[in-house]
Formats: structure tokens, C-alpha cells, sequence
């Protein structure tokens, strides 16, 4: 499915169809309470010492869209949230120490527990928006067939992926301190959602 995906995601690229428009993608926003989690370090999973986990059910509405993978990436691109990929989520708990992460989800439904072996598990579901403070643990614990998330990532930082071993913490634990807080939320822009959240903290 993800390589239809990529293939999908590069015709659409390159020839705009199916693609949304600005008004499109826009319209397709909806402003929901944010839940916020600020998860522990737990010894193996780092997660952020300062930066919440948020999480925004049902902020985008999907149904009227051809392909709705491609809405979250335009609100992603608007908001200079880049390097989008489609995909699922890893089975096995990783997280990301040099960058902040943002997943929506375009399609299907899954159990995640975010926050590492001692984190806290959702449901999440088409529409849903999870963005993820660098160190934050994630693992997919169970998904429809149908799923299918779209990530992206802001400017400032670099992907790496962890796993959760000793040496790793101490060095993640130093490189998340440095990640800054991006100019704008992935959905919501430059005046709303994470820029009031986390300039709070």
C-alpha cells in the first residue's frame, strides 16, 4: 500500500491533480481542544523534559476529499512543516531526538502508545493530529488495514531515529534540550495550537 502511496503522492506532485486547493485544505480544519501529555523520562525513553505530546481528535475533516493524505501534507507544506512521508507507524517503541514530529491521520485507525513502555495509549483515527516534542516515544501497538499516517517534520533539526539503549539516552537526552520550538503548528498556523502551548512552558 505505502509504495501506491509514494507513487500517488508523486503524480499528484508533479501534475496537481488531486490535489487540494488553499480554501480546500483550509476549510478542512476544524479547532478542537488539545490534549496535552507531558510525558516522563523513564530511564529508556527520554521524552521531553519541558515540550507536552499534543493531540488533536478529529481536527481535520476528511470525507469530502479525493485523497485525503494529500490534504495534511498542503496544511503541513503551508505551515513549513516539510519532508512528508506516508506511511504507517513502527511497531517496535523508537523516538526522534534532533526533531519534533507531526502525524495525521489520512486513513484507518490504530492503538498507539505514545510516551514509552510507562506512556499512555490512544486510539487514533482518520482525522486526528498528534504532534510529537522531540524524545517522545511512539509505537504502534495495533491498526486497521486501511491505515495510513501522514508525517512531516519543521525546519530547524535533523531526523534521527532511536530505539532506546543506554548510550543513546544520555546522548539524546542532550540533543533534545537543543531542538527549538518551531515558528508555527502544523494545522493551525502561526497564532494558535502548539506556538500558544509550548511558548507557555
Amino acid at each position: 500500500m505505502y509504495v501506491k502511496e509514494t507513487l500517488k503522492k508523486t503524480v499528484e506532485t508533479v501534475t496537481g491533480m488531486g490535489k487540494p486547493s488553499f480554501e480546500e485544505a483550509r476549510d478542512a480544519v476544524r479547532r478542537v481542544t488539545p490534549e496535552t501529555i507531558l510525558f516522563s523520562d523513564d530511564g529508556i525513553t527520554p521524552n521531553n523534559p519541558r515540550l507536552p505530546f499534543i493531540y488533536y481528535p478529529g481536527a481535520v475533516e476528511l470525507s469530502p476529499y479525493q485523497d485525503p493524505a494529500a490534504v495534511f501534507e498542503d496544511l503541513f507544506h503551508r505551515h513549513n512543516w516539510n519532508k512528508s512521508w506516508r506511511n504507517g507507524i513502527y511497531d517496535y517503541l523508537h523516538y526522534h531526538s534532533r526533531t519534533h514530529e507531526v502525524l495525521g491521520i489520512a486513513r484507518g485507525a490504530a492503538r498507539v502508545r505514545f510516551g514509552g513502555d510507562k506512556g499512555r495509549i490512544l486510539e487514533i483515527r482518520a482525522g486526528d493530529v498528534a504532534i510529537l516534542p522531540a524524545g517522545t516515544g511512539h509505537q504502534c501497538l495495533a491498526a486497521s488495514s486501511d491505515l495510513l499516517v501522514v508525517g512531516a517534520y519543521p525546519p530547524q533539526g535533523s531526523y534521527e531515529e532511536c530505539r532506546g539503549t543506554a548510550a543513546e539516552h544520555a546522548r539524546a537526552a542532550r540533543s533534545i534540550a537543543d531542538v527549538p520550538v518551531p515558528a508555527s503548528d502544523p494545522i493551525y498556523g502561526k497564532d494558535a495550537g502548539l506556538t500558544e502551548i509550548w511558548r507557555r512552558e
